[in-house]
């Protein structure tokens, strides 16, 4: 297992869409993605994107968009930037930092959306600052979006969907749509079928999917 690790990190090292400590642009990519993209297209985030089957996969959907999935950790990461790599998506980065530093790597109004895809739930109260749709964590979302970029959540857990449909009605949004069953609900189609590892097994299990989405306004 750890010689497995010290490879991905080793392929990591050269992949040059990781961006990662240690390399040059690592410090310097603040307000100079669509530099990095070589395009003006919108910039989408997948966080805590895990083996980024989102980023990769809706970059296969929207190749007028640039998609960048972040999650701290290297292994999981490898797995995406080697299916991006293989299948030659232009449009797919990888940033390997923790979420809240996101305002270190985005300049204000640089990204379009952002998805949270089965996050941790962080179900202990104690724990309730981590939750990636805390208000904490959407302040450093409203400073990086544009006004009305979109915010989409999916999750298989109901106390994360609950407790984020309570914060939203605290906060400046609009648009505003949901579901506790997306694989009944017309909101589906958003999704183009793709799933994550976790989410077939959740499934599997006889979860339900909730889904949100709404706009972050200034």
């Amino acid at each position: 297992m750890a010689r497995q690790k010290l490879y991905k990190f080793a392929a990591n090292a050269k992949a040059k869409n990781v961006l990662e400590a240690g390399k040059p642009l690592f410090e310097t990519i603040k307000g100079n993605w669509h530099t990095f993209f070589e395009n003006s297209s919108p910039i989408v985030l997948e966080l805590a994107c895990g083996r980024g089957e989102y980023t990769t996969g809706l970059a296969q959907v929207y190749p007028d968009k640039n998609f960048i999935g972040i999650d701290i950790k290297g292994d999981r990461i490898w797995k995406g930037s080697t299916f991006a790599q293989e299948n030659n998506l232009q449009n797919v980065a990888f940033l390997r930092t923790l979420i809240h530093d996101l305002e270190k790597f985005f300049a204000e109004d640089e990204v379009s959306e952002i998805w949270l895809v089965h996050p941790d739930p962080r179900p202990k109260k104690k724990d309730a600052k981590r939750r990636l749709t805390h208000p904490r964590f959407l302040d450093s979302y409203r400073k990086i979006v544009k006004n009305e970029g979109i915010l989409h959540l999916k999750t298989d857990n109901t106390g994360l969907y609950e407790y984020s449909l309570e914060v939203l009605k605290t906060q400046k949004i609009e648009n505003l749509v949901q579901t506790a069953d997306l694989y009944e609900s017309p909101l589906y189609d958003l999704h183009h079928g793709i799933t994550t590892r976790y989410e077939k097994q959740f499934t599997k299990e006889g979860h339900k999917i909730k889904y949100l989405q709404c706009r972050l306004l200034k």
